[in-house]
Order: structure tokens, then sequence, then C-alpha cells
């Protein structure tokens, strides 16, 4: 007989977004990808790699990748750890901080996998819903709870948090807030100095958005070295490997080239939004690589299978609070032109 843990048994994954086979012949917007290139210093720094050197372990400890980080945004190495993906210091987070049956919450709409991770560890969930001015709707003077994950810019909503209001939060949780900053790239400001001012505050960041390296799985986190020694403990002991390693230190390193991008896609992404506004559409403020928007008649679904039939993929969430819209992720000025015509033609 097969005798599963019952949460594992009960519970439903997490969805990501559809990856279709045939991905050139779509405009790919739901995903939240950068539409350029790596720098070319990443592929170089991965061809580097490739070759009779594949045959030995990777650096355990990732020490090159996180001495670039440090670097760039003004830690001590051991104040920084690598992961594969986000996703994994997130995972990790939960595993370090929350036991069975302790509570972990994270502001809905955000991002949902906060919930999955926790449910595998068995930890309970506890969402706090969002005022009209974007604050945290009801939160107590005191959160008791192991985890507030706080993702800012919000995604999929788009929203930034004011930096004074996050520093408010640091002193109303009795745990530690994480504050997931996947796309503070496409923005101005970042939480990072409270996490040298307070103990109890966690920064994770991944280079799949803005450095465009989603296919290579990389995030860091920022934290008091205490917290990534235990994090530490608890991962993957050889997480990353060599290509991966190698092009994360290209990456950080290119700043140049990182910041060119960032550029464009956040003025791709303020005409998008504007050009939306004139066709009717409602379009949240976006701090990120995507915007989310609601057409005229509040119906996301059906502009969004309108858009699938010309093969131009946006994200469509059947949740009740997010249903009236989508979630447009930002490709090049030619992708997005080609996409608001699409939309200008739908109605």
């Amino acid at each position: 007989m097969i005798r599963l843990r019952p949460n594992i048994e009960a519970m439903a994954g997490y969805v990501p977004g559809f990856q279709p086979r045939d991905a050139q012949s779509y405009i790919k917007l739901n995903t939240n990808e950068n539409p350029y290139p790596p720098s070319l210093q990443v592929i170089d720094a991965i061809l580097a790699e490739v070759g009779e050197r594949l045959r030995q372990y990777p650096d355990a400890a990732s020490r090159a990748a996180r001495e670039e980080a440090g670097r760039l945004y003004g830690f001590d190495p051991e104040w920084v750890i690598m992961a594969n993906g986000s996703d994994e210091v997130l995972n990790n987070l939960i595993r370090a901080f929350a036991g069975e049956g302790e509570e972990i919450a994270y502001v809905h709409p955000s991002y949902s996998y906060y919930a999955t991770l926790a449910e595998i560890q068995g930890a309970r969930v506890r969402t706090f819903g969002l005022t009209d001015d974007f604050r945290i709707r009801d939160f107590p003077a005191c959160y008791e709870g192991r985890l507030l994950f706080l993702t800012n810019p919000n995604a999929p909503l788009g929203f930034c948090f004011p930096p004074e209001y996050i520093e408010e939060l640091v002193g109303r949780v009795a745990g530690t807030l994480v504050v997931d900053e996947a796309y503070i790239d496409f923005t101005d400001g970042h939480s990072l100095d409270l996490v040298r001012r307070y103990d109890n505050v966690v920064v994770t960041r991944t280079l799949s958005k803005s450095y465009s390296l989603a296919g290579m799985r990389l995030g860091l986190a920022v934290a008091r070295p205490q917290v990534i020694a235990a994090l530490n403990k608890i991962r993957d002991h050889y997480n990353l490997d060599r290509l991966a390693q190698a092009a994360a230190v290209a990456a950080l390193a290119d700043q140049e080239y990182f910041r060119g991008c960032v550029a464009k896609i956040r003025q791709t992404r303020d005409w998008f939004s504007s050009e939306l506004r004139r066709l009717g559409w409602q379009v949240i403020p976006s701090h990120g690589n995507f915007v989310f928007a609601s057409p005229v008649d509040g119906n996301g679904k059906r502009v969004y299978e309108a858009l699938y039939q010309r093969h131009i993929l946006v994200r469509h969430f059947s949740d009740p609070q997010l249903a009236h819209g989508l979630r447009i992720s930002i490709g090049t000025r030619e992708e997005m032109e080609r996409t608001l015509a699409a939309m200008a033609e739908i109605g």
C-alpha cells in the first residue's frame, strides 16, 4: 500500500504559467521572462566551464557568486546565500523557521507558491488582504506567526509598498519578515538596508527576470549570518552547478548591460500602460516587468482567450479577486505594439 503523508496527498500543487512546446510561434507574455538575451559575458562564462571540468563537483559554497553579490549590494559574503532560484530560499526559510503546525503568512493576492511550500512542511497558512490604497488589511499590532512573506513589488498587481511602511511592519512582526524582491530591479529603492538594521529581516532576489536567466534557476538571499548559516545547513550541498555559478558571477558583474535591459523594459512598460489606458483599460501603476490591467467590461478571461487564438500568451487567474484582469509581461517594443493592436481589435 502506498502511504503518503496526508497533507501531501490532499494538497493541490502549484500551477506555473503555461509553457507552449512551440514557444517560437507565440508572443509569450505570460511568465514575466525578460525579452532580451543575457549578457554576452554570461554566455562566455558558461562556455568557459563546458568541457573537462564538468567531471568535477562545483564549489559547494558558491563563494565567487556570493562575493560578487556582496560587492554589488554592500555586504560581506557571510550575509549572502546563493540558491537554485529564489524558490529554493523561500522553501528553506519555511523549513528553517516554521515547524509542523506553526503559522506563516503572506499577502493575498501575491505569490501563491508560499502556501504550497508551507503545505509541504505541514505549516499553517494565514493570508492578509489588501486595502484600496494597497496596505495590508487588518494586520495586527504584533503578528505572532513565524514568517511573513511580503512580495515587493507585488506580483501579480505590480504596486510597491512604501519603504516607511515596510519598516513599520518590521516592528509589528514577532517572527521574521521576508521581503521577496523578485521584481525590485524594475523600480527604485529596495529593503536591503533593513537587513543591516534589524535582525528579523530577510531579503530574497532572483536573477530570472532582470538578468535574463530564468533558464538557469538562480536566486539569492541577504540576511544576518546566523540565518545564512541555518539555511546552509538544509540546502542541497551542491545546489548550484558549475554553469550556474559562472553565469551568476558574470551577470552580476556586467552592470552596464543589466542597466540597459532594465531601462528598456521600464520605458516599454510605461508606454504600454499609457496606451492601454487610451483604450479604456484600467491599469495599476506597475513597478515590475509586467502590468496588471482590466478591460472595460471586466472580463479578463474573454480577452485572454481572444489573445490566445492570436498566439499571444498572457496570464489570466481564476481567483475571483483577479479574474477581471490580466497580468501581461513586458516584451520588446515590437511585441507590445503587436499585442496592443490585437487588444484594440478585440475590444
